[in-house]
């Protein structure tokens, strides 16, 4: 069973080999492999600890994931390659849309199907596709689906 709970700092070995993984896998989906940034960086650019909400998904004891939101934006979701289309993913935009009810807003690399795919599932539509920099590596030039509900 899958269990969410709030992020604590023991977390952040776990939590960081995800990120590093899974952001690896998102950024060749939408043909940007060379702009990985890894956690212990890119959680200091982007504020990552700022952040109202971070969770982290768990089973077992073991951390299979993790997200972070704001009361309007679900930020970050990241899950483990190794368990992806098992429903972590799903449990943990679902605790976060409890827990911030007013989340509206998703932002989604273009290419990243499997992103795209569990955000309409969840009731979210693409509004606009936006193009710009990427955060926290401005050095590359990115495309996002801007998803939002209700």
């Amino acid at each position: 069973m899958i269990e969410i709970r709030d992020y604590v700092p023991a977390d952040w070995p776990a939590v960081a080999r995800i990120h590093d993984q899974a952001r690896r896998h998102e950024l060749q989906l939408a043909g940007l492999s060379a702009a990985f940034v890894p956690l212990k960086i890119a959680a200091i650019n982007e504020g990552l600890f700022d952040y109202p909400g971070l969770f982290v998904a768990e089973r077992a004891g073991q951390v299979l994931g993790f997200a972070a939101c704001t009361d309007t934006e679900l930020a970050w979701l990241y899950v483990d390659p190794a368990v992806m289309r098992q429903g972590v993913g799903r449990a943990l935009a679902t605790h976060a849309l409890e827990a911030f009810p007013t989340i509206h807003s998703i932002e989604v690399l273009v290419g990243n199907a499997p992103a795209h795919h569990l955000y309409e599932q969840l009731g979210f539509t693409v509004q606009t596709v936006t193009h710009g920099r990427m955060p926290g590596n401005e050095a590359f030039a990115v495309s996002v689906e801007v998803f939002e509900r209700g």
